[in-house]
């Protein structure tokens, strides 16, 4: 069953049409292209993972890893984006190294796995619950479609179009063929973007094939593991519900297992709705992130609690300090919401974004971009670091890909209208009601919440404008050429909407008021019951050891304290701060006494929050999101 009324009626504005020049970002996103771009190469280099290309392994040699290719393709995918932004002859001669390997790593039958290849040929396609072969396809797929898009050239698309055609020999319903699908979730949505690329059927045909095999009886994991040798019972994990395979994927109502293959899942569930016009995917995507936003979700965006599965454990289940919130899991959580947008231009996806994207996926990267989190808790005894690269290391190049590849996500072009996702200052040149438009968007964002739009058109032209009113904000104001717009009416799922004959030179002005609140979270969180966090505009605030008076488990925050915003221009690359008034436990008297009737006396000291995407980038200490109010 389709309905043709679901579809991707927004796209996203092409990365090269997108110049970010913004005060906040644009540090950020040249510390990705000249700091971590480069250092990822250097680590895939000497790891091991580029000279397993080679394919000259021998017995008794280091085993390249069965996932290390993915590794590879998220850098390639990474320097492509930066490559369209930003020309760099090395960088595009380094790719072309990089690229040439790949290809005579492939095989003949267009197979290209560098571990299966050299280590266990015979072994091809026997476990795909878990050893990510086609999770491996999937990262080079987009690598090959990012590197086509950003230079033109088909080398490496001309590898992913074999290595793809292969697959779906492989994979299907005809006789012969396995009725598998990936552990790992990724090349469906990987598959679509290929489609896109290219215009070939196939591709789309396969990555649908992938999802609605997901999870159908008789169960194929348990198929190949008794194929091994293997017992399913003795899966590690126990349940199917660790990769969404528990049950078909228009089944699913609640987000489970591990959090990154659900991510992954769900944005290729949402492409696929867009493209077959299939509502039955829609459907079980809204209570999917309806589950997770209303029960499963960190206040930073951060996605899975546990350690053990990477991934869910129970509703309301949200711990701070043993916070697993994987920095690709709101990658993938940025991913799913950016497609949700694309098939309905509704501000709680943007809402989730953003907060994902200011907040759980930034603080994966140190500020001078050298150093990453895999996993982001929202409280440190001062034990918690970053890293300069993980032995899986999938965070790094996931998060240096989606800074390189930010200005996709800023705008989103219609038929007859322009979505303001994200406020960016940037210049945008898009073509809108069969007219060129450029848009020249000037902001402090997410320091203030002052926004100006300026149009530059050839002639007058109908169309609108949706200016994304963000869930935080309790108060905004809107003018076009200095003239007051009554917004009454206008408001469509959270996007103020100006439909009108626009002219030449014409400005939008927009006010955002951004105070400083203290959020509460749902009584069942057990961690976070009497406590408070704090959050300004799209930013989380948390407070760092180094800029107490006091020890952090000690601060009692009042429900009326007043904090204060003030810009630092000198301290974490600029940063908004927020100061005010709060209660510390007093430990005098308490010499030599560990139990007493009397509660401590409370002090009044002063407190300084900063972002918590900022956090670890000074001297060690502890760290905490969620603040006891005192009384």
């Amino acid at each position: 069953m389709t309905d043709q009324t679901v579809r991707r009626t927004f796209t996203p504005a092409p990365l090269a049409a997108v110049a970010i020049d913004d005060a906040f970002w644009t540090p950020r996103l040249a510390a990705n292209r000249t700091q971590t771009i480069p250092i990822e190469y250097e680590q895939c280099r000497i790891t091991g993972r580029i000279d397993a290309l080679h394919q000259q392994w021998q017995p008794g040699q280091p085993i390249p890893h069965y996932f290390w290719d993915s590794d590879i393709a998220k850098w390639v995918e990474a320097a492509s984006y930066s490559l369209a932004t930003h020309p760099d002859p090395a960088l595009d001669a380094q790719l072309d190294e990089v690229i040439a390997l790949l290809a005579a790593a492939q095989q003949p039958d267009g197979y290209l796995n560098s571990h299966y290849t050299a280590v266990e040929p015979e072994n091809r396609w026997t476990n795909l619950r878990d050893n990510h072969e086609l999770y491996c396809a999937g990262h080079l797929i987009e690598a090959g479609v990012a590197h086509y898009l950003a230079t033109g050239k088909r080398t490496l698309l001309d590898v992913v179009r074999r290595y793809a055609g292969y697959i779906a020999t492989v994979f299907g319903r005809e006789p012969g063929q396995k009725r598998g699908y990936p552990g790992h979730e990724e090349i469906e949505l990987a598959l679509v973007k290929l489609f896109r690329a290219t215009g070939e059927p196939r591709y789309l045909a396969l990555a649908a094939y992938f999802v609605d095999e997901r999870g159908q009886q008789p169960h194929y994991f348990d198929q190949e593991a008794i194929a091994r040798g293997d017992d399913p019972a003795a899966y590690h994990f126990k349940s199917y519900r660790y990769s969404q395979s528990h049950a078909p994927v228009r089944e699913q109502q609640e987000v489970t297992g591990h959090a990154v293959r659900a991510m992954y899942l769900y944005s290729a569930m949402a492409d696929l709705a867009g493209e077959m016009g299939d509502a039955t995917l829609l459907a079980p995507l809204e209570a999917l992130w309806r589950h997770l936003c209303t029960r499963n979700l960190y206040i930073t965006g951060g996605v899975g609690v546990s350690a053990a599965n990477e991934g869910f454990t129970q509703d309301y289940d949200l711990p701070n300090l043993s916070a697993y919130a994987e920095t690709c899991a709101s990658i993938g959580l940025v991913f799913w919401m950016h497609r949700m947008l694309q098939l309905r231009c509704d501000g709680r996806y943007a809402d989730v974004l953003e907060r994902a994207l200011y907040n759980g996926v930034l603080s994966g990267v140190s500020l001078d971009g050298t150093r990453f989190f895999y996993e982001n808790p929202l409280a440190s005894r001062g034990n918690h670091h970053r890293q300069a690269w993980f032995d899986c290391a999938c965070c790094p190049p996931n998060i240096a890909r989606l800074l390189a590849s930010l200005g996709e996500y800023i705008y989103g072009v219609g038929d007859d209208a322009i979505a303001v996702h994200l406020y960016i200052q940037s210049q945008a040149a898009l073509t809108v009601a069969g007219q060129r438009v450029e848009l020249r968007q000037t902001t402090r964002y997410p320091w203030a919440g002052d926004v100006t739009l300026a149009l530059t058109l050839p002639q007058p032209a109908h169309f609108a404008l949706r200016l994304r009113i963000p869930g935080w904000c309790r108060r905004a104001a809107v003018s076009v050429n200095g003239v007051a717009v009554d917004m009454e009416g206008r408001l469509d799922r959270r996007y103020l909407v100006l439909a009108r004959t626009w002219q030449p030179g014409d400005r939008i002005t927009l006010e955002l008021d951004m105070p400083v609140e203290q959020i509460h979270a749902h009584p069942d969180v057990a961690q976070d019951v009497n406590c408070v966090a704090l959050q300004r505009g799209p930013l989380v605030y948390c407070l760092e050891a180094v800029d107490q008076v006091a020890p952090l488990h000690r601060i009692r925050l009042a429900a009326d304290a007043a904090l204060t915003p003030q810009f630092e221009g000198e301290l974490l690359g600029g940063v908004v701060t927020l100061t005010g008034q709060a209660l510390a436990a007093d430990a005098a008297g308490w010499e030599n006494v560990l139990y007493r009737a009397a509660a401590p006396a409370l002090t009044p000291i002063t407190v300084r929050a900063v972002p918590y995407y900022a956090w670890d980038n000074r001297a060690a200490g502890a760290m905490t999101v969620w603040l006891p109010v005192a009384g």
